[in-house]
């Protein structure tokens, strides 16, 4: 029965491969561990080192979550390994953390990697992180320039003490790239579309074993400058006070209270057009109570935010501020019937400070020219379901309705200029885009599940239905009503061949266009604007595969688009097509 399974298990991944294609650049990365990030090391069941009493048993309570996972659809174009959904493989269990390895494919594309760390006394590990990326882009599509390159160096240090873990690390990255989606114009082949993007990050968190009190502390800054002098510092602090288990009698109910205190400072500054600037300071205050039992829960609590926000630029006749206190509701119920049928719902809601560095994870194409402000979601209810099946099958299914103010979304600039010339600054093509915000309704539908036929072969999948309806848009801009991924590994030959796969699809997106010609005499532009545009659809496929020779040496490969798939991300901007990158490992 066995051998049948598996036989239908190959065959599977072998049909995936021609039905679908890849529009997201995987992280090109091979087992990479990548401690350096903050958001890594939140606790979770699943990723707690295997070390004797750590955690406390109090700690290794905590019941591990299964929620959906948000994966918005980017262009396997852009090379930044920031944006990017990691589908190399990875060999699990592996006592070999450090490793460096190289490869090269089509399109120009080079890969460079190390992660190399050291256990010192007193369970103090250290390491450094290394990463390299470049394509030569799509020099048959473009006349001018389209290379990209991305480049990330870390250091990060791991401490394992007594009474909680210690993480620090510091990164600076760079991504150059062009813009290169120009639609509008046909501008000589030497013109220059550079941008580039420097970062630097500083990030600290210790989180104690036992939730007594305080139960973790976490330190986030950032440091940002672009090609075109936009400056933007943000730094955040946030604390979680905590008592856990309390009994409430003999009734087998336990208490369990939260606080979390937060501070969060942004201050932007842009260099060219409207020379926008803007500083927000905001504190929040997150008090909450959850009464359990076995795995059936309540959950009540509040969000308080005080806003401290300035925004200026060139235009205005003064500084615009800001001072606002927000509440938001929050509370979640659970009740399980048994594992395999747990029933939820909830409301939330909350603020989020749209900062430049933000902006250019979900657009690097954006202008340098930016007027941020935050976006509140003023509540957001959901109701679900969700479950494990004989640790076999698991699934979460969920719908939500909330209402929001300043809806962020990206529309696409006209020339800023109507000049007859082609002499223009690198953003003045018509080439890129701007945040615009909206007030309105938000509907979603959303599903995620994962399958365990073998022991070695994993199946997953997620989809997400989002619909806005808005205040003064007929229409938001370059976002998707569905999207989807669907994702399988595979390993054999006693696990020293692992296979990967992920499709990743999204629907048609509505965006807005510029028709430009020239007219009168001497010569002008005359811009023409279509806000009813669409940029297509697309089904897209990642697969990869990497064979162990010698347990310190292994040679993988990596395609991306492999059913070379011609869609665009956003308005102008064309994806690479059907991509093979080989290269080889070393592990030590």
């Amino acid at each position: 029965m066995n051998k049948r399974i598996q036989l239908l298990s190959i065959i599977f991944l072998g049909v995936s491969s021609v039905a679908f294609s890849q529009i997201k650049e995987e992280k090109l990365i091979l087992n990479k561990k990548r401690e350096p990030e903050v958001k890594k090391i939140e606790k979770k069941k699943t990723s707690v080192e295997t070390i004797k009493n750590y955690p406390p048993e109090e700690k290794s309570q905590n019941p591990v979550q299964y929620n959906i996972t948000d994966v918005p659809a980017v262009s396997d174009f852009k090379t930044s390994t920031i944006q990017g959904a990691d589908v190399t493989p990875k060999f699990e269990g592996s006592a070999q953390n450090n490793y460096i390895q190289f490869g090269m494919g089509n399109f120009g594309k080079i890969l460079g990697d190390a992660n190399i760390s050291k256990t010192l006394e007193n369970k103090i590990e250290v390491g450094v992180d290394a990463h390299f990326l470049s394509t030569q882009g799509l020099k048959k599509e473009y006349d001018w320039d389209s290379k990209q390159s991305s480049t990330t160096l870390g250091a990060f240090l791991n401490s394992y003490g007594d009474k909680g873990k210690f993480n620090l690390n510091a990164e600076y990255g760079l991504n150059s790239y062009n813009y290169y989606g120009i639609y509008a114009l046909t501008p000589s082949n030497d013109v220059d579309l550079d941008q580039r993007v420097n970062q630097f990050k500083v990030n600290g968190y210790y989180d104690f074993y036992s939730n007594e009190i305080l139960n973790d502390v976490r330190v986030k800054s950032s440091f940002l400058k672009d090609h075109f002098d936009a400056q933007e510092n943000q730094a955040s602090v946030l604390a979680n006070f905590s008592k856990h288990g309390v009994e409430i009698g003999k009734s087998g109910i336990n208490l369990n209270a939260d606080l979390g205190v937060g501070l969060e400072t942004v201050k932007t500054e842009f260099s060219i057009r409207d020379k926008n600037s803007s500083n927000f300071f905001n504190t929040s205050l997150s008090p909450k109570v959850t009464f359990r039992k076995g795995d059936s829960y309540l959950k009540l609590g509040s969000q308080f935010a005080f806003l401290n926000g300035k925004n200026q630029n060139d235009l205005m006749a003064e500084q615009m501020k800001n001072n606002k206190t927000y509440w938001f509701p929050e509370a979640e119920f659970q009740v399980a019937a048994a594992q395999e049928f747990k029933f939820y719902g909830g409301v939330d809601g909350g603020l989020k400070l749209n900062t430049y560095s933000d902006l250019l994870q979900q657009n690097p194409f954006i202008v340098s020219d930016q007027y941020l402000r935050p976006t509140e979601t003023k509540y957001h209810f959901y109701v679900g379901l969700r479950g494990d099946i004989d640790e076999t099958f698991k699934y979460d299914v969920s719908a939500g309705y909330g209402k929001m103010r300043d809806i962020m979304f990206f529309k696409a600039n006209d020339l800023f200029d109507m000049n007859f010339t082609l002499n223009r600054s690198a953003y003045n093509f018509a080439n890129t885009f701007s945040a615009v915000y909206d007030d309105g309704n938000v509907g979603d539908i959303k599903g995620s599940l994962q399958y365990f036929p073998l022991a070695n072969l994993v199946l997953d999948g997620e989809v997400k239905f989002t619909k806005f309806d808005l205040k003064n848009y007929e229409n938001i801009y370059n976002v998707p009503l569905v999207t989807a991924t669907i994702g399988a590994k595979y390993t054999m030959l006693d696990q020293k061949l692992l296979l990967g796969f992920k499709g990743i699809f999204a629907s048609d997106r509505t965006t807005n266009s510029f028709m430009i010609q020239g007219v009168g005499s001497p010569l002008f532009y005359q811009s023409t604007e279509n806000t009813n545009d669409k940029v297509g659809g697309y089904a897209d496929l990642n697969l990869s595969a990497e064979y162990k020779i010698h347990k310190n040496f292994s040679i993988f490969a990596l395609g991306n688009n492999l059913l070379s798939s011609k869609y665009q991300t956003y308005q102008g901007y064309k994806v690479l097509g059907a991509q093979i990158l080989g290269g080889v490992k070393i592990t030590f």
